[in-house]
């Protein structure tokens, strides 16, 4: 690793449950880390978190740059409790069933959390037929066993919430953990603007960093806060897909690990602005940042609501390549994260 950072911010941020509409752990968390270091906070009704560091240098019509840093993690909400004690659930967010057999779960419940084991309906491995095993359920199909039975009904309800239960590992330059999508882009937030306070930059614009909620089930939360801030610029902070792994032709990779940040021109939700991505690439180059350009051919994140928002505002993503994405073992090479707050740094400097 070229660089040191914060990782036990990055940990604690990845291993504190939040999915969307129950982001609420996560918000208290940065609302703690952020402490002095923006000049106002507050949490709007859709349950983002709103930070503002005013312009350093000018008074009057500052230059309003959003960075938009999603909150919550893909997860499940509680649907039924059976008598027997299993836990029916519905996907808050995109998972592929496949990386769903026999996981460890948390059942996070307002009296406390439960670790659970969740499964598909249907017969083990070695009662089921060659047919059977060759099924993939859908993953409302799952269940949950918290190990109580039928007291499990006098502790949890319909509406909590159920997330990965994973540690975060360090592995070389590599970091796994559940989560990394998108608390990576939480870390960015708080760690590019500790690094404008603790170098007194003197910065002309006005930035907002937006905490946001839901955006793993429609970008909700960014588009009513992209409303309330009306930026000028908005930098959308996400992960997108390190497909460059075997079995992947090369052209579909997206990025490649340990080449830099991602600079995101366009993906399923939004083009990006062309002279935002040639000035951000512009001062990679001038400060030996690495980065690639990339597209994602599917999938959205929070830059095409602030583009979208009001009369609109000038939208470019900065992304981290993540590999294994929406599984427990999400892993992203720390060198790349280290380049996107780099770049964050350096933009707004100069704003």
């Amino acid at each position: 690793m070229t660089t040191a950072f914060n990782i036990d911010l990055l940990r604690n941020l990845c291993l504190t449950p939040g999915v969307p509409g129950r982001e609420h752990r996560v918000r208290k968390l940065i609302e703690t880390e952020i402490s002095g270091l923006f000049d106002e906070v507050r949490t709007d009704p859709m349950g983002s978190l709103l930070a503002t560091r005013r312009s350093r240098t000018r008074s009057e019509n500052p230059l309003r740059i959003m960075l938009l840093c999603h909150m919550d993690e893909i997860g499940f909400l509680v649907t039924h409790v059976s008598e027997k004690g299993w836990i029916h659930i519905d996907p808050v967010g995109g998972f592929d069933a496949r990386t769903l057999f026999a996981r460890r779960v948390k059942v996070c419940t307002r009296d406390g959390d439960y670790p659970g084991v969740m499964n598909a309906g249907g017969r083990p491995l070695h009662i089921s037929s060659p047919d059977e095993r060759k099924k993939i359920p859908e993953p409302k199909d799952f269940f949950i066993d918290i190990g109580l039975g039928a007291e499990t009904r006098s502790h949890v309800q319909v509406g909590d919430f159920v997330v990965m239960d994973e540690p975060l590992v360090e592995m070389g330059d590599k970091i796994v953990s559940k989560a990394l999508d998108n608390r990576i882009a939480c870390w960015l937030g708080i760690e590019a603007i500790r690094a404008l306070a603790e170098a007194d930059v003197r910065h002309d614009c006005e930035i907002h960093v937006a905490f946001t909620a839901q955006e793993e089930v429609g970008l909700r939360g960014a588009r009513t806060a992209s409303f309330a801030i009306s930026p000028d610029i908005g930098l959308g902070i996400d992960t997108t897909l390190a497909c460059d792994t075997p079995g992947v032709p090369e052209n579909e990779a997206v990025t490649t690990q340990g080449k830099g940040f991602g600079l995101q021109v366009k993906d399923g939700s939004f083009i990006a602005d062309l002279d935002l991505v040639e000035e951000i690439e512009a001062l990679a180059v001038r400060d030996k940042i690495a980065f690639q350009r990339t597209i994602l051919a599917r999938g959205g994140q929070d830059a095409a609501a602030a583009q979208q928002a009001a009369a609109g505002a000038r939208a470019v993503g900065i992304v981290v390549g993540t590999r294994y994405i929406h599984t427990v073992a999400e892993m992203i090479d720390c060198n790349d994260l280290i380049a996107a707050r780099d770049i964050l740094v350096a933009y707004l400097s100069g704003r």
